[in-house]
């Protein structure tokens, strides 16, 4: 299975540094930020499982960030505050936060709740905000969300499958980040009303072989669809978003 990767949201260098070094002995990727800019920095460039939002932030508030956040996506969001009236985890609640952890708390107390979090939500990649930017780009390669139509870096055309296209977007949310097939088939649902794990990684195999088939120069030898031996399969080329005009 990936390493689950969290986001700590802090902008006291202290406190930020006291948790990713508490997430990364416990077993998480713990990836460090400071300000909403970062965090969608964070969210754009990779799969993001879970985000410890702190709600003082400088100037900024992170029960706004939470709202803005929540009507983009579902990445799972637990706010983290010195504030812990009842109308204060209200607020927090209200505006999408799966869960509330008032300051000072104790360290285990936070890798429970995380844990509670992340079972409940299960691990969606965090991909709904990445749907928002139109394309993407890799290898020399485009992808166009708006008209879902992939052009080799010679500008031809690539005639891909709805199943096919769904896979991709999955790839490009996710580079350089090996992904079990378990995990591919929740997120594109391709095995229908079965649910028997064999099936899944069955299906899988075949999506990504067709996949490999119209964007790889050799196939038999795939240098961006790569399988991840003991995982399932890892995108390995670089990716990078673009925002078109409008």
């Amino acid at each position: 299975m990936s390493i689950p990767r969290l986001l700590v949201v802090d902008d006291d260098p202290e406190m930020r540094s006291m948790m990713t070094q508490f997430l990364h002995q416990n077993g998480f990727i713990a990836l460090p930020a400071s300000s909403e800019t970062e965090i969608r920095t964070h969210l754009t460039s990779g799969r993001i499982d879970l985000i410890l939002l702190d709600v003082m932030l400088g100037d900024e508030n992170g029960v706004e960030i939470c709202a803005r956040l929540r009507a983009e996506q579902d990445v799972p969001i637990i706010l983290v505050s010195a504030l812990s009236a009842d109308h204060q985890r209200m607020a927090g609640y209200a505006v999408g936060a799966d869960d509330y952890i008032a300051k000072p708390f104790n360290p285990q107390l936070l890798l429970a709740r995380v844990r509670a979090v992340m079972q409940r939500a299960r691990r969606t990649p965090s991909l709904a905000y990445r749907r928002r930017t139109h394309s993407f780009r890799f290898n020399n390669w485009t992808y166009d969300g708006k008209r879902d139509e992939v052009h080799s870096p010679e500008g031809y055309l690539v005639s891909l499958s709805q199943r096919e296209t769904a896979l991709l977007k999955v790839l490009l949310a996710n580079p350089h980040i090996p992904l079990t097939r378990i995990e591919i088939a929740a997120a594109l649902d391709v095995t229908g009303s079965t649910d028997k794990p064999e099936a899944q990684g069955r299906a899988i195999d075949m999506l990504v072989g067709r996949l490999r088939s119209k964007i790889e120069a050799n196939p038999k030898e795939p240098q961006m669809l790569r399988t991840e031996r003991g995982v399932g399969y890892i995108f390995a080329a670089e990716v990078s978003a673009v925002e078109d005009d409008e």
